[in-house]
């Protein structure tokens, strides 16, 4: 990325997805800003990235999800560096709370009440049946 503006724009887009908080807004403007074969392209992205995590061997996943060996190569290469953004995103991804929030992420203006919702019933507690 030596363009200066893909830079600026890129550096911009990452600040604003940080602070979303909305997972079905995030997903419609992803759908939105891109195209169905894009979409396609980085989730079998996103996936090489986690077969490469458990391991999976490298021909098996290009079969599995179409991929080049060249892209599984490049993905190989970048999670094995030191300090890897892909090491580090998938670390965010296991800390994922079920209920599609952060465990670490305190209650705040995105994510008002994350451990005081009620349930269908007025119990406080998630609701095993959402999303």
């Amino acid at each position: 990325m030596d363009d200066p503006r893909v830079q600026k724009n890129i550096r911009e887009l990452s600040r604003v997805l940080a602070k979303t908080e909305d997972r079905d807004l995030l997903e419609s403007f992803l759908s939105c800003l891109l195209t169905p074969a894009e979409i396609a392209d980085i989730a079998a992205r996103w996936a090489l990235v986690k077969a490469l995590r458990e391991g999976r061997p490298q021909r098996e996943i290009a079969k599995t999800l179409s991929i080049s060996l060249c892209k599984i190569t490049r993905g190989s290469r970048e999670l094995k560096k030191p300090d890897s953004a892909f090491q580090r995103i998938l670390a965010v991804l296991d800390n994922l709370d079920p209920e599609g929030g952060s465990e670490n992420s305190p209650p705040g203006p995105l994510n008002p009440n994350r451990n005081n919702r009620q349930n269908k019933t007025g119990q406080g507690g998630p609701n095993i049946g959402d999303p």
